[in-house]
Order: C-alpha cells, then structure tokens, then sequence
C-alpha cells in the first residue's frame, strides 16, 4: 500500500514593501540652498565694491559746513561714494546690538527661522501640523503675520532695532555732513544714488530672491 504523498504547501514570494508616499525633507533643500548662496554672493559681491577706510576716515578732509544745504549736499555726495562702507557701519552697529542683546537676537533669528521653514521653503504636499491640528497655507501665514507682529512690537526686538538704526544713521550723517567731498570722483557715482538708501541690501535680497523662485514654486507644485 503507498504512503499518501505529503501536502504541497503553496509557496509565496515575498513582494518588496513599497511606500506610497516618498519622504520629503521639511523644507526645500535645493532652493533654500540658492537662497542662501545668492544671498553670500551678492553680499560678497557688494562689500567688494567698498572704499578704503583710510579715505573714509581721513582727518585733513573734514570740516564744518556752513550751512544746512551744504551739509545736505555732502551728505548726498559722500552717500554716493561710501555706499557700502555705510551700509557695513549700520550692519555691524546692527550686529553689535542683538549681540549684546542675547535675547532679542534669539527672538529674532526664531522668527527668521519661522518664515523660512514654516512657509517660504515648506512643501505645499506637507500642510504645517500643531497640537494635532493641521493649518493651511493662508492659516500658516496669519499665524507668522501675527508672530512677527508680536516678536517686533511686544518684545524688545524692535526697540533694539530701531535704536541701533538710529544710531547708525546718526553716524552716516554727522560723517557726510562733516565730510568734505571735493577730493572724491563722483562723476560715475551720481546715478547710484537715485536708487535709494538701501539699494545694495535691497538689491542682494531681490536677486537672491529671484533666483530661487524656481525652486521655491517647484517644489511647491
């Protein structure tokens, strides 16, 4: 009499387990990257056109102006020849102030840090989630709105601000008024300063910007 045969057990191979939904960094690598370099560059690029600070603080070339428009007019005239040395007065009187604010300086740089991981280079497939709630885009942005309302106005961050910009502008105008600029070549200077004040910052953050727009809206879509 044979032996019944064994049971066939049926044989599954076993599939890779594969995610539906890839992982996704919490902020857009690549444009946050061309954010920041744009910014380094342009920023290298503008202090590279700055005066020597020699000819910034020669003695022999200052005196006092006899009138208020004459002092204007040097203000105006040395503005459009240290641009840029200004500009890095203010930036370090800047500096120096949130540095010896410890406080206001980490306010500062958390709000920073909001608007850009929070909205600017978050992904628009990653919806922003507190406290088990998740908020859309136009919630995420209220709520910055109201942050960085409450970080400037309720906190010491803007009286810090404003105190060292003070300053600062005090000493670019004593130094322009008292500054005699007849030894300056302005002839090729005159039009920059139709741009305003605050041209090179302004210009650095809008070519950053603009070069990672792309970016930003691709990764976004």
């Amino acid at each position: 009499m044979s032996s019944p045969s064994p049971p066939i057990l049926p044989i599954s191979n076993p599939q890779p387990t594969t995610t539906t939904t890839s992982s996704q960094p919490p902020i857009a690598t690549p444009a946050f990257r061309a954010f920041i370099n744009h910014i380094s560059d342009s920023v290298r690029n503008g202090l590279s056109q700055r005066r020597p600070w020699a000819e910034l603080a020669d003695r022999s070339a200052f005196s006092k102006p006899e009138s208020f428009s004459e002092a204007a007019l040097r203000v105006r005239k040395n503005y459009s020849y240290f641009r840029v040395n200004y500009l890095s007065v203010i930036g370090l009187i800047l500096a120096f102030s949130l540095l010896s604010h410890p406080l206001s300086l980490l306010l500062l740089l958390g709000l920073l840090s909001s608007w850009l991981f929070l909205y600017l280079f978050r992904p628009s497939d990653q919806p922003l989630v507190l406290f088990g709630r998740t908020f859309s885009d136009r919630e995420t942005l209220g709520l910055l709105i109201v942050f960085s309302v409450v970080v400037v106005f309720l906190t010491s961050v803007g009286s810090v601000l404003i105190s060292a910009l003070m300053v600062g502008l005090a000493i670019v105008f004593a130094h322009g008024a008292f500054r005699v600029p007849e030894d300056l070549f302005l002839d090729d200077q005159e039009p920059a300063a139709a741009t305003g004040f605050l041209s090179f910052l302004g210009g650095a953050a809008s070519n950053a910007a603009a070069a990672a727009a792309p970016a930003v809206v691709a990764a976004r879509v």
